[in-house]
């Protein structure tokens, strides 16, 4: 009779659930919270209620989460042809396909409830409609057909500040839309920069991204373009004041950066991994000081 060493079953089962936690891509849902967290306190004047920031954080991370892995269920055909993807679990077959659908669809549930009853209907109904759209528009649609699947698929990472304000205010008005803007042009030269990275392994996939099929200088200067658009709906919760001097002056030396990087980018590869860098930062940083706006002049 064989008896099983506890210390192998015990390694097996937290290596299956690290796979399907590595499904929820967290890393990346952890900006989009922080997106949708940094803008509830200035919303609510400073004083948001404990329950629907708590609803926000659950919420967000179950739909982001779920969507990411109904994501690698549609996507891991092309995963498998990806050197930087092929490792993942449905590619590597660790994981049934089918678990990944059906946690993807458990999880939106599960947030949809959440935000609904921790905060209101209309976060609920808009945090969905991000998760419908990543899903349905650009995994399925926009990511294999067209080179501008990110510009018109980074509808659904902006989401997540139209999520935090209506969860905090019951409304939207057009500091909220701002920062839905700020995102959807941030988006593109960050994921261009990344997709300039490993655009050999697109290439081999067969995905039209903006750097494969037009080129990497023409990806370079339409990210300059939405460099620019992101900076100047940035400085619009100064003008609707929403956000004061402080929060100008931040958003203005942050810009700067970014604007400065993607320009530099044009020279060669070597600023490339830094403006996809530097680009997280400059999100996290920028929804963090108007975070702290109500405290600051």
């Amino acid at each position: 009779m064989t008896i099983a060493n506890p210390a192998v079953q015990t390694r097996t089962v937290s290596a299956t659930l690290r796979d399907y936690v590595s499904l929820l891509k967290l890393r990346i849902v952890a900006l989009l919270d922080v997106t949708a967290v940094g803008v509830m306190l200035p919303a609510a004047h400073g004083h948001p209620r404990p329950a629907a920031v708590l609803a926000v954080l659950i919420g967000l991370t179950c739909a982001a989460g779920g969507a990411n892995a109904i994501n690698m269920w549609f996507d891991r055909d092309i995963d498998a042809e990806m050197t930087r993807t092929r490792r993942r679990p449905l590619p590597a077959g660790r994981i049934p396909p089918w678990h990944a659908l059906v946690l993807g669809i458990g999880l939106n549930a599960v947030a949809f409830a959440v935000l609904w009853v921790g905060a209101n209907l209309l976060a609920a109904a808009l945090d969905l409609t991000g998760a419908l759209i990543y899903v349905f528009v650009y995994t399925i649609w926009l990511k294999r057909s067209t080179p501008q699947n990110i510009v018109i698929g980074g509808a659904a990472g902006a989401m997540p500040p139209l999520v935090g304000w209506a969860a905090a205010t019951g409304r939207l008005d057009l500091t909220a839309l701002a920062f839905f803007g700020v995102v959807l042009f941030w988006t593109p030269p960050h994921f261009w920069a990344l997709a300039q990275m490993i655009k050999n392994d697109y290439a081999r996939a067969n995905v039209p991204m903006l750097p494969v099929v037009a080129g990497e200088q023409s990806a370079k200067r339409q990210s300059i373009v939405y460099a620019v658009l992101t900076v100047g709906a940035s400085l619009v919760p100064f003008l609707t004041g929403a956000a004061g001097a402080v929060y100008l002056a931040g958003a203005i030396v942050l810009g700067l950066g970014l604007v400065g990087i993607t320009l530099l980018d044009l020279e060669g590869k070597r600023w490339t991994r830094r403006l996809w860098t530097y680009s997280m930062v400059y999100l996290a940083l920028l929804f963090a000081v108007f975070s702290v706006s109500p405290f600051l002049p």
